[in-house]
């Protein structure tokens, strides 16, 4: 069973690695019911989520392309494969939340807003 976002964005949380309210550190607005709701305006929140995408890269480093180089041509999700590639669940989860934010920033770019819904 996955968890999964969906509205302005979709995609699957990577199990075991990112949490349901990984788009908390990219300053959109949440309600938690069983359904956590995002909203993020491009006016309020597009340069507290390039700022935190910036962050992100920053903290994965040379580890960045290294996450890059494992992923290519294989669909994302973890495996045990990483360990081997010396990748740490640190790192990937910095990782999960850099495309998250990736996403937002498209999203606000497009359409000067993005909400969706993250299951919890």
């Amino acid at each position: 069973m996955g968890r999964y976002y969906s509205g302005d964005i979709e995609g699957k949380f990577w199990f075991a690695i990112q949490s349901s309210n990984a788009a908390d550190r990219f300053g959109g607005n949440s309600y938690e019911p069983q359904i956590i709701n995002y909203e993020f305006t491009k006016k309020d929140h597009y340069e507290k989520v390039c700022e935190e995408i910036k962050k992100i890269e920053t903290n994965l480093g040379d580890n960045f392309q290294k996450i890059e180089d494992f992923f290519k041509d294989k669909p994302i999700e973890p495996s045990l494969a990483l360990h081997k590639a010396e990748i740490t669940d640190s790192m990937l989860s910095e990782y999960a939340d850099l495309l998250l934010g990736k996403k937002i920033k498209e999203c606000l770019e497009q359409e000067d807003y993005c909400n969706f819904q993250a299951e919890f």
